[in-house]
């Protein structure tokens, strides 16, 4: 039986639409937690807490944002 080239990639790899958008999300809470451990640990060293670990928390939400939904529209297109 002769089978359709086309017909037996689309079974055989199933994500390939997904692909890109599977690591988006590691992506986001990586630059999330990054931050959020780099605020944490110069709170420590200049004795300033809470207040590094908000600015530095919030920089990594927005940049993680940021980079989300650059990352999407790019995709997109």
């Amino acid at each position: 039986m002769i089978e359709d080239k086309n017909s037996k990639n689309s079974s055989s790899n199933p994500f390939k639409d997904y692909a890109p958008y599977l690591g988006l999300g590691v992506q986001l809470a990586a630059s999330i937690v990054i931050l959020l451990f780099i605020g944490i640990w110069l709170d420590g060293k200049f004795d300033s807490s809470p207040y590094l670990t908000l600015v530095f928390s919030f920089l990594g939400i927005f940049t993680g944002m940021y980079h989300f939904i650059k990352s999407v529209t790019r995709l997109d297109k």
